[in-house]
């Protein structure tokens, strides 16, 4: 049976391909981006379908937001300020329209509860390095004056408020925490680091890596986020909860980088940075970043699985489309 979505941040990396999905399934789609970091030419092949229309605006306009949501049976909230550049070049509009944004979304859903998903962030794990990360694992965060440290406060704002919302007012709401998803679409303007390594490869310039590049991530492709999403979004049982989605396959970002050379045929150097050079003299990072999944697992009966050698493969593809 098709359902009324409502996706926030629907023109955007993650959104338009959750948009596509549901379109390409018989869904009707409404998307409301303020193209700050998504971008139309994500969507334009959507545009022409029936069930599918977007609106240009903002999460922080509850006016407008109000009228989607009464239109909506679905509400996926992916709508945020995304990318550690992006973060600390805005920490003032990153934390309004993350905190303000989600507070809007959550007090109009609960009108008619309406199923809502909200997106946070392997972030909230801040510095714990826990091989895997659960959960309900601890949260580990710099100091206030550092302001990567507001992004993951942010997101776990947000998945504080949900949670009240869930369990005060019974609204139906998940959580979920994306790790490092990657894929075609994904710009490198906003420090993603995949396409921003391939650009770099493809002109054959030196690609970047800020500190020594053994810091690992785990790298999850965009199909497998989406087919987790709407697995959740059918399970009762994932109201209340938050989940980790990402891969398990470890990668440091030198490995990664390597990769990218070869897989390209690039004669790009790999040089390395000192990431204060770039982000000033506060500048913090992980070590390391994996996700325990068994919750995902034994809620939907799905763990994603693409291998990173496939995804950088096909990211590679869409760029020299």
């Amino acid at each position: 049976m098709s359902k009324k979505y409502l996706i926030t941040g629907g023109a955007g990396f993650i959104g338009s391909h959750l948009s596509e999905r549901l379109v390409n399934e018989g869904h009707f789609v409404q998307v409301l981006d303020d193209l700050s970091t998504g971008r139309m030419e994500n969507v334009e092949h959507l545009t022409q379908k029936s069930n599918f229309k977007i609106k240009v605006g903002s999460v922080l306009d509850k006016v407008t937001l109000e009228e989607l949501v009464q239109e909506a049976e679905v509400i996926v909230h992916l709508a945020a300020a995304v990318g550690v550049k992006y973060i600390m070049d805005n920490p003032l509009k990153s934390l309004l329209i993350n905190i303000r944004g989600t507070e809007n979304i959550l007090e109009l859903a609960n009108y008619q509860k309406k199923l809502t998903l909200i997106a946070s962030t392997s972030e909230v794990y801040g510095k714990n390095e826990n091989i895997p990360l659960e959960e309900s694992d601890d949260r580990i965060l710099g100091c206030t004056y550092i302001s990567r440290w507001g992004y993951a406060c942010s997101k776990a704002v947000d998945e504080f408020l949900a949670l009240a919302y869930f369990r005060e007012k019974k609204l139906p709401v998940v959580i979920v925490r994306f790790f490092n998803t990657c894929g075609p679409r994904q710009t490198g303007s906003y420090g993603m680091v995949i396409p921003k390594f391939i650009k770099s490869a493809m002109l054959n310039q030196p690609i970047t890596i800020f500190g020594e590049g053994d810091q690992s991530r785990c790298f999850t492709y965009i199909n497998d986020v989406v087919e987790a999403m709407l697995r959740l979004l059918s399970c009762p049982q994932a109201h209340g909860e938050i989940i980790n989605i990402g891969s398990t396959e470890l990668v440091s970002i030198n490995d990664l980088a390597e990769r990218i050379v070869r897989f390209t045929g690039s004669s790009s150097t790999i040089d390395h940075i000192d990431p204060r050079q770039v982000f000033g003299e506060n500048f913090e990072d992980m070590r390391v970043r994996k996700p325990d999944i068994s919750k995902l697992l034994k809620l939907t009966g799905f763990a994603p699985a693409t291998p990173l050698d496939e995804v950088l493969k096909k990211t590679i593809e869409y760029f020299e489309k």
